[in-house]
């Protein structure tokens, strides 16, 4: 994990960033540094988490396949928890507010940010360190095109939405490939279901992977405007 403070004003509030690439590879730019350039710039501390990805199949952990494909990877999901875990037990010490940490991720990253938002009673891994008694529940979440959010035609199984679910903002281009809409309906529904605060939006056009990159002439582009508006809706952000 790479730790990046906040230009200017600190707001309190850390953002712990999960990229994506489809738990074969990371998109550690486009969906990591460059996103941490964006969230610094209003105030957060970013953290960068570089998990480990499974190499091959049989490496993963899961309870359901879709065609072949696993459902989640353990390695990927220690990886957050520890983070999450890690950022609160340093909260002092890196000028954050412990009860503003939150989530976000892209693609695969995505499916991260669902796993820690409704996983975060189940113990992954063995404690190592006082740092494992503090909460890896996140404050808020944000899921950028997730996916792995739905197994054939139903939801993950390894997704367990409940009141305690944190409030969550959801974003998609209709566009995309690999059956991204159908995900991210899935996700808001789940929410909506169990009465978690949640926000979505569903652009025409954008493709699938853009992170913050310009799509000329495609309204897509200005999400950020989105979720930095939600931060401060939910009280992450000062009004």
């Amino acid at each position: 994990m790479t730790v990046y403070a906040p230009k200017g004003k600190n707001m309190g509030t850390a953002v712990v960033v999960f990229p994506g690439g489809g738990f074969q590879v990371l998109a550690i730019d486009l969906e990591g540094t460059e996103i941490c350039h964006w969230l610094t710039s209003i105030g957060a501390t970013c953290v960068l988490l570089k998990y480990r990805v499974p190499s091959a199949p049989f490496s993963w952990k899961c309870k359901c396949y879709n065609h072949g494909v696993l459902a989640t990877s353990l390695p990927s999901l220690q990886d957050a928890q520890r983070t999450i875990r890690l950022v609160r037990y340093h909260a002092a010490k890196w000028h954050i507010n412990p009860h503003k940490i939150g989530v976000i991720g892209f693609s695969a990253g995505g499916f991260l940010v669902a796993e820690t938002s409704t996983d975060f009673d189940r113990q992954m891994y063995k404690p190592v360190d006082p740092a494992d008694k503090e909460s890896d529940r996140p404050d808020f979440a944000i899921a950028i095109y997730p996916g792995h959010i739905t197994v054939g035609h139903g939801l993950n199984p390894n997704l367990h939405f409940t009141k305690q679910t944190p409030p969550t903002f959801v974003l998609q281009a209709e566009d995309a490939k690999m059956d991204s809409v159908r995900q991210s309906l899935a996700y808001y529904t789940a929410l909506e279901k169990a009465g978690v605060p949640a926000e979505l939006h569903i652009y025409a056009k954008g493709g699938h992977a853009f992170g913050l990159r310009q799509r000329k002439g495609f309204p897509i582009t200005h999400w950020p405007k989105l979720v930095d508006t939600w931060l401060h809706t939910i009280g992450m952000l000062p009004m």
